[in-house]
């Protein structure tokens, strides 16, 4: 038993091929420079200060999400809930913070509690109910959502005070002109980063997408695996709605509504497989950030809101269709 074990755990122990700037992320950083030029030459606004501010902390809360959501999707997993936990997460710590001054440290430990239960239930449904991770997490989307409510009531929110604003979209969320977010954001994404490509239990999660039933034979703790990256998107999805809550004193009962489809744009666009087993931070990273250029470009050329998702639906498609025939090819050698 131990030499089976020992055999054939040694591939799983083998590095993966992870290379430091994949070639999709390079068709992205092409594309958004190209974006960004274009769109300089042809409005005045897009390279101010004010614009590029606005555009890095919209993407924010998308990329904080998208890094959870992009070890779900490499465990061949998905969560289409995010947007539900933000909004049971908003609405509770917003309600705590005006209805009991909780401080900025307790209110942010206390949204990511929030989002590590949420997502722990996701993970424990998905690794232990052996249904479809699509199916679970749209079923915890409409509790998640009727949770949410029933603590609204019938009523928004509002006079919720600024201590979150630290990390919100003003003034006071600013460090060296950046938003205080946008550096949230690119710490976790390094973080995440290093954990995936160095870590073996990060490692373990481009084996569970890859094949679920050659990582358990291999040794690997695929149930624990996957509980862990939904556990993560709920942590994310708590720093995300501290960020939401901090760029203004109310909460909406929509609030999240739409959040899982830029998240999981962002991810693929971003050139994580949607059949698992591939895919890195940056490129989600990178996703965001096209898809925030293109928001901010349909704005500033004051074209119609709905081409928005048009361009973004266009790009999912072509990132989809690109890791098909990628996969096709793999499959042919």
């Amino acid at each position: 038993m131990t030499t089976v074990t020992k055999d054939v755990a040694a591939p799983v122990r083998r590095r993966p091929r992870v290379r430091a700037i994949e070639g999709q992320e390079l068709a992205l950083i092409a594309v958004v420079g190209l974006l960004w030029v274009v769109l300089s030459l042809v409005t005045d606004t897009f390279l101010t200060t004010g614009n590029l501010q606005n555009i890095l902390f919209t993407v924010a809360p998308i990329a904080l999400v998208g890094i959870g959501m992009t070890a779900v999707i490499v465990t061949a997993g998905i969560d289409v809930s995010v947007g539900s936990q933000a909004a049971v997460v908003m609405v509770i710590v917003a309600l705590l913070v005006r209805d009991s001054g909780l401080p900025f440290l307790p209110a942010v430990a206390v949204a990511v509690v929030i989002g590590l239960v949420l997502g722990a239930v996701n993970g424990l449904l998905v690794a232990y109910g052996g249904i479809h991770p699509i199916i679970v997490t749209f079923g915890t989307l409409n509790i998640y959502r009727f949770v949410s409510l029933q603590i609204f009531g019938t009523e928004q929110v509002a006079g919720v005070p600024a201590t979150l604003a630290p990390i919100g979209g003003g003034l006071e969320g600013r460090l060296l002109g950046v938003p205080t977010a946008w550096w949230l954001t690119l710490l976790l994404a390094a973080g995440m980063w290093c954990y995936m490509r160095y870590w073996a239990t990060g490692r373990h999660l481009y084996a569970v997408g890859g094949d679920a039933f050659a990582a358990r034979l291999a040794g690997v703790r695929v149930r624990r695996r996957q509980i862990s990256a939904y556990v993560l998107t709920g942590a994310c999805v708590g720093l995300a709605a501290c960020v939401l809550i901090g760029s203004g004193g109310l909460v909406q009962q929509n609030v999240g509504t739409g959040l899982e489809l830029r998240v999981i744009a962002a991810v693929v666009i971003g050139g994580t497989s949607i059949i698992g087993g591939r895919g890195t931070v940056l490129g989600t990273l990178l996703g965001a950030l096209l898809v925030g250029t293109v928001s901010s470009a349909v704005t500033l050329l004051s074209w119609p809101s709905e081409l928005t998702q048009l361009f973004i639906g266009l790009f999912i498609l072509v990132a989809v269709g690109v890791d098909l025939l990628r996969e096709r090819r793999r499959s042919a050698r």
